[in-house]
């Protein structure tokens, strides 16, 4: 794109302010130093210097954007893949990290650039019965990945009471983190993102303490992240670690959470600002969740590859095992794993509310206020979760058979979030100068389609294992043909011809 349509662009602003629609009300933003400084009319393209005390201000989105990639499901897959794997996925958690920071910064791009995030512009892009598909969607995956998170943070209870609090005792505690949340709200965006901050930290101390103490080898871990290596055994874990890195709620709170920085949208020099130093802030972000996931992988991958355990860990049994090996001393590993579990558990169901009151307010745009909307998200993840809680709390297999389940709720949704946002974040009428150009379209696509893969695979395998009797397969064979139709309906919605004929079926 030339730079004369780019000045052409620049005389108007990408949102109209009269039609502006923002996750955060102006007085709850964070005012960015030079916001209000005079300029003139050649400065609006001009990108300001770098500043690190700018950077220090928008820096907190991706990192509460971050937690999806450490909640308590994350960790499970990570020490599962260490104990069956060791050391042979390190690379590809790294480069799936990779492929999630570049879905995010996406979701990022469209939030700043658009003034609004993707439920919003989901409900004004879709006709409306497949913008309430997208809802029922995006809740069901809230809802999965919330049971996930609530379940692990009761477990870490259970283990730091020493077995005195049940499961469903741990899950009514953590319920109870939503009147945290409200209640850090109420002093504005930074305390909550100091709140998050203080638990990615307890996190980072928790299982570095646990590398540690277990001691990994950094020959075998320096190879594990340089060398690919893949085999049939360990295909699972394999789809496993790339298919828990991309949440489907996540994509849609990361386009809201940026809104939360006050940026002048009509200054393209400004808008293109925000998106560097956001882009600085989720690289590190997740540069800082990666180690913690490598953390757990090789603490597990030392500590349980090539033994009889392996095949039979998880969250329920894992601090069980690494204190059987470890044994106890002045901090016993089995609390340090439970703290480092909690912070996980505690932190993302607190992101998982926010997600829900955005999902919730955008597709449906409910005039409620933002703790009323709260209370229904958690209520619809804890009813569920006390559930499986008071069912579960004695089985750890029937735990785990609930887990795959769950991951596979997850992965069902995912395309409804990748396909609108890719969607949407190449529309040149909605971005303006700042629509993805063809190259980083086509890696984008490529990311997306080969996420959706895997996950298909994932799908595949587990329906392959689990289904059977004619009644039921008939059942999910007519779910998997109404799936596939509606994802190509969402992609066939971008391409030039199909957009055209909608333009004139609506003009005839």
């Amino acid at each position: 794109m030339g730079s004369h349509e780019e000045e052409n662009r620049s005389e108007q602003p990408l949102l109209n302010p009269d039609e502006e629609e923002s996750a955060y009300e102006r007085t709850e933003k964070v005012h960015i130093i030079g916001l209000d400084e005079p300029e003139t009319e050649e400065d609006t393209t001009k990108t300001p210097p770098f500043s690190w005390k700018k950077l220090w201000l928008f820096t907190g989105p991706g990192f509460l954007m971050s937690i999806a990639f450490l909640d308590p499901g994350n960790l499970e897959g990570d020490l599962q893949a260490g104990a069956i794997a060791g050391y042979s996925l390190l690379w590809l958690l790294f480069w799936a990290t990779a492929m999630g920071l570049l879905v995010q910064l996406l979701s990022a791009r469209l939030g700043v650039a658009t003034g609004r995030h993707l439920a919003e512009l989901c409900r004004d892009e879709y006709p409306k019965w497949a913008r309430m598909l997208l809802w029922v969607m995006a809740e069901l995956a809230l809802i999965g990945a919330d049971i996930q998170e609530v379940i692990g943070s009761a477990i870490a209870i259970k283990i730091l009471s020493n077995g005195f609090l049940p499961l469903w005792a741990g899950v009514v505690i953590t319920a109870l983190d939503c009147f945290i949340f409200l209640f850090l709200e109420n002093y504005g965006v930074r305390k909550l993102e100091a709140l998050f901050a203080v638990l990615i930290a307890v996190m980072a101390f928790s299982f570095a303490w646990m590398f540690g103490e277990t001691k990994p080898s950094g020959v075998e871990l320096l190879l594990g992240i340089l060398v690919p290596k893949l085999s049939s055994r360990t295909i699972k874990q394999a789809v496993g670690v790339v298919g828990c890195i991309i949440m489907p709620h996540n994509v849609f709170l990361h386009s809201a959470l940026v809104q939360s920085r006050d940026v002048d949208k009509r200054k393209i020099g400004r808008v293109r600002e925000a998106l560097n130093y956001y882009s600085i802030e989720s690289a590190v972000a997740l540069a800082v969740s990666f180690m913690i996931n490598l953390f757990v992988t090789t603490v597990f991958a030392k500590s349980f590859y090539g033994t009889d355990k392996a095949d039979s860990i998880g969250l329920v049994n894992a601090g069980q095992y690494l204190q059987e090996k470890y044994g106890g001393g002045l901090l016993p590993i089995l609390y340090i794993w439970a703290i480092g579990l909690l912070a996980a558990g505690q932190s993302s169901t607190i992101t998982g509310t926010y997600a829900g009151q955005f999902i919730m307010g955008g597709f449906l745009h409910m005039p409620l206020k933002k703790w009323q909307r709260a209370l229904i998200t958690r209520s619809c993840a804890i009813i569920p979760t006390l559930i499986v809680a008071l069912i579960f709390d004695t089985s750890e297999d029937s735990l785990d058979v609930l887990n795959e389940w769950l991951n596979i709720l997850q992965s069902v949704q995912i395309p409804f979030a990748l396909i609108p946002l890719l969607c949407l974040v190449s529309k040149e009428e909605l971005m303006g100068v700042f629509k993805i150009n063809p190259i980083l379209k086509v890696i984008s696509w490529l990311v997306a389609t080969l996420v959706i893969i895997i996950n298909g695979y994932l799908l595949l395998d587990f329906f392959s294992s689990e289904v059977s009797g004619a009644v039921f397969t008939s059942a999910v064979f007519a779910f998997t043909a109404a799936y596939v139709a509606f994802i190509i309906y969402l992609v066939l919605r971008n391409i030039p011809f199909f957009q055209n004929k909608r333009i004139t079926d609506a003009v005839s």
